[in-house]
């Protein structure tokens, strides 16, 4: 067998990717900083032969997730000849503890469009491109994490050969978001009550919808301009009024749902009574769900730390917290049988 091992990154998105079209195209752009210790480790091992997938998670069996693998391979299929005419063996792991709020998902099928993207290609590199297409189709927030430290995803008159197809890397950002910093403070484990697939399908006939569209490409412009310049109080106002929009559009759902937490409330005015005492640029933004990333400079690093652990990790389930900084994106290694992972 002949394969590839990939290290994949989640992302956190800046500009919120909410609301979805049909064969994953977003409703509007998304920008994202894509993380580096938050990854996911995948092997994946093919030859020749009769269509299968052998999937292992943490060194355990999980053939409850092949279908949705399965599934995933029958959509990439018309940019991938042969993929049924090939065995399949998947080994993977997280280097983020499971269900802690990281999107594993982006990690996940990132690394996978990588490796499909390789399996295309032969003997010849891997396209970038291909593979950020690729992995959107198994989760449209991993076409964001092929590359770094920023990406964006969505067809914009802002950023030229923007597509909503596959996500594009900004070339021009200013030296303080090269090293920048997200400490990601645990809130809530376990499965959220509502799926993003829920969520995003919530949109559709949402009374705020075509409002959040304009809202959105607004942002985008706004956030483009501040990672190019290194405006922090414009990029911290953006990152968390679209953070707290997102929250809104999901309460002003129908049916409706709330996924902060008393805690993630708590934390947030902590982030603000301290912002507003000391002045450091230190801003919080969310995912769709309870747990608070907290994006800063890098030299302010041990400053943080020292907050974190005075007043925010007793409003951490489990006392947990994790560090992480922008990254480069996925890294892709040719591996065969007699070749060990």
């Amino acid at each position: 067998m002949e394969g590839v091992v990939v290290q994949a990154p989640s992302n956190i998105a800046l500009v919120k990717y909410w609301g979805k079209r049909e064969g994953q195209i977003p409703w509007n752009p998304s920008v994202s900083l894509t993380l580096s210790s938050s990854l996911t480790r995948t092997e994946v091992l093919w030859e020749p032969g009769e269509f299968a997938i052998d999937f292992e998670f943490e060194g355990r069996p999980k053939p409850e997730f092949v279908p949705k693998i399965e599934q995933f391979f029958q959509r990439a299929s018309p940019l991938v000849a042969g993929l049924f005419d090939h065995r399949f063996v998947i080994r993977s792991s997280n280097s983020f503890p499971h269900s802690s709020g990281i999107a594993s998902s982006a990690s996940a099928f990132a690394a996978l469009g990588c490796a499909l993207a390789q399996f295309d290609s032969g003997s010849n590199d891997w396209n970038r491109t291909t593979a950020s297409e690729l992995a959107r189709l198994g989760s449209g927030s991993a076409a964001r994490s092929i590359q770094g430290p920023v990406m964006m995803w969505g067809e914009s008159p802002l950023v030229a050969n923007s597509s909503d197809r596959h996500a594009v890397k900004l070339e021009t950002i200013h030296p303080v978001f090269e090293s920048y910093k997200d400490r990601i403070l645990i809130v809530e484990t376990g499965q959220k009550k509502v799926s993003s697939t829920q969520g995003h399908g919530l949109m559709n006939g949402h009374p705020f919808g075509k409002a959040r569209i304009e809202m959105a490409h607004q942002r985008m412009a706004d956030v483009l301009h501040a990672l190019e310049t290194g405006d922090l109080e414009q990029f911290g106002a953006c990152v968390e009024a679209e953070a707290l929009t997102l929250h809104a559009l999901m309460m002003s759902s129908l049916p409706s749902f709330i996924l902060m937490r008393p805690n993630t409330l708590a934390l947030i005015e902590k982030v603000l009574e301290l912002r507003a005492s000391t002045k450091w640029p230190i801003f919080f933004t969310l995912d769709a769900g309870a747990n608070l990333h907290l994006l800063f400079p890098k030299e302010f690093e041990q400053k943080i730390a020292d907050f974190v652990q005075t007043e925010c990790i007793d409003l951490c389930q489990d006392g947990l917290s994790l560090d992480d900084e922008v990254g480069k994106g996925c890294q892709l290694t040719r591996v065969n049988a007699s070749t060990p992972a």
